[in-house]
């Protein structure tokens, strides 16, 4: 007689666990897509945007990955509801970006990126070799990048920097710059008009 023993495959277990996980899986991100999708709606109408696929779409996809150009918003937005017309994409990114539902970010020398990370004062870290974009929260504390050291009697309300350098990853594989950034090179420039004699 047979006495099951530890190290035995129980079959039936695996079977079950192997079809049990994945509709827990596909469950749980139906779940967090109604939710999602439910938010989505509401934010679209407290700002007087009708909530169309295509735009819950497109906010999805900004909402899913920050620093996406519109092209990646038009791809994941497409995987998604099947069918996307690139203008719709960039109609609809230019609504929410109007109504301040997300934000429009552009690097020098960079397509325009897109985010949801609104309302507060954050800036970016930006890779000259690979081009990825970060979040960091404004240099010191409560929004004092907002002090110029001369406003022109300007009432400044934001202010945008960009940090350039190299991401840790491409430091790892010790990736240089291949070209200057264009922000350097136009700086560079200035120099040279502003440092020429006559």
């Amino acid at each position: 007689m047979y006495v099951k023993g530890r190290n035995d495959v129980d079959f039936r277990q695996i079977a079950v666990r192997n079809l049990v996980i994945p509709i827990l899986d596909s469950f749980q991100n139906l779940v967090l897509l109604v939710s999602m999708t439910l938010g989505s709606v509401d934010l679209l109408r407290q700002h007087g945007i009708q909530a169309t696929a295509q735009r819950l779409a497109v906010l999805r996809a900004v909402s899913s990955r920050p620093h996406l150009t519109a092209i990646d918003v038009a791809e994941i937005a497409e995987n998604e509801i099947g069918a996307i017309s690139r203008q719709a994409v960039y109609d609809t990114l230019s609504v929410l970006v109007e109504k301040g539902i997300i934000r429009r970010i552009q690097p020098v020398g960079s397509a325009a990126r897109y985010e949801d990370r609104v309302d507060d004062n954050h800036h970016h870290l930006i890779c000259r070799v690979c081009a990825s974009v970060v979040d960091v929260d404004c240099a010191v504390g409560a929004a004092p990048c907002l002090t110029a050291a001369n406003d022109l009697g300007y009432e400044i309300d934001e202010a945008e920097v960009a940090y350039w350098g190299l991401c840790p990853d491409c430091q790892a594989e010790g990736r240089t710059p291949t070209r200057l950034d264009p922000s350097t090179d136009r700086r560079q420039s200035q120099r040279n008009v502003v440092t020429k004699k006559p």
